[in-house]
């Protein structure tokens, strides 16, 4: 499933996106160290870097980091979020299109980003500027609901107020497609996180989603009365936990005809 508008859908939400987004746990680093071999000395390309969560991991392991981002706001949000580290460089560019060098990088990442990409596309791209040998991780913030009700009415708002919710939704990779994209062996964990948020976060927390009506829609009002209520109903001491798991996904891609 593709999206039309995928390149255009956070225009007006980057600065709660960089606000209010939760970032990824650091044990992906250990994660990625134990069974990738990475290193400081590695070259990062992130691509769909938006507002820097998941590049600042990477800079703080003293990773040199190209930013790949089509979007401008969220570029922008990104070159100011991450403007203090002088690992990172910010680029104007695509999965399908990233304009970096071919064989240039060490890694390639896409946090909260790979169903916005044109698989295929994004796939041949990736050949092209990953050094022999390196890896592809591709990883998202999932919300864990099987034991924290504050997510599960969280799910329930979405579904009965968000635009498009399903479609997005939708649109995330089943195990089929990430083993379609690498083509190949890959290896997959789930890594828990959390967030605390007060109301202000948390107001915060669902601007910051593509799909979340604006002020003045006719689904605006209501949703938020719902998510007040959700907050009143499992805050303590004035604040929720957001409970997630860093779905993970990571291996090496291979052009049709080679072997491991």
């Amino acid at each position: 499933m593709t999206f039309a508008d995928a390149k255009q859908r956070f225009s007006n939400r980057a600065a709660d996106y960089a606000r209010y987004r939760p970032g990824y746990p650091a044990v992906l680093l250990d994660l990625l160290r134990e069974e990738c071999g990475l290193r400081p000395e590695h070259m990062i390309a992130d691509i769909g870097s938006g507002t820097g969560l998941l590049s600042e991991l990477f800079l703080k392991n003293g990773n040199r980091v190209l930013g790949v981002e089509p979007n401008p706001e969220m570029r922008a949000g990104g070159d100011e979020y991450l403007g203090s580290h002088a690992n990172f460089t910010s680029v104007d560019g695509s999965a399908e299109a990233t304009t970096l060098t071919r064989a240039s990088v060490d890694f390639i990442t896409a946090g909260q980003a790979f169903h916005w990409f044109e698989p295929q596309a994004a796939r041949s791209e990736f050949l092209r500027i990953l050094k022999p040998g390196g890896w592809v991780v591709i990883v998202w913030n999932d919300r864990r609901m099987e034991e924290a009700q504050v997510t599960r009415g969280y799910e329930d708002l979405l579904e009965r107020f968000g635009i498009d919710y399903q479609r997005v939704k939708d649109a995330y990779p089943e195990r089929a497609q990430i083993h379609s994209f690498f083509d190949g062996p890959f290896l997959e964990r789930d890594l828990p996180s959390h967030q605390t948020l007060d109301w202000e976060g948390f107001r915060g927390r669902l601007r910051s989603s593509s799909f979340a009506p604006t002020a003045g829609h006719p689904n605006f009002a209501p949703m938020m009365a719902e998510l007040e209520r959700i907050f009143r109903a499992h805050q303590r001491d004035g604040r929720v936990r957001m409970e997630y798991f860093a779905r993970t996904f990571f291996g090496r891609l291979h052009a049709a005809g080679t072997e491991e």
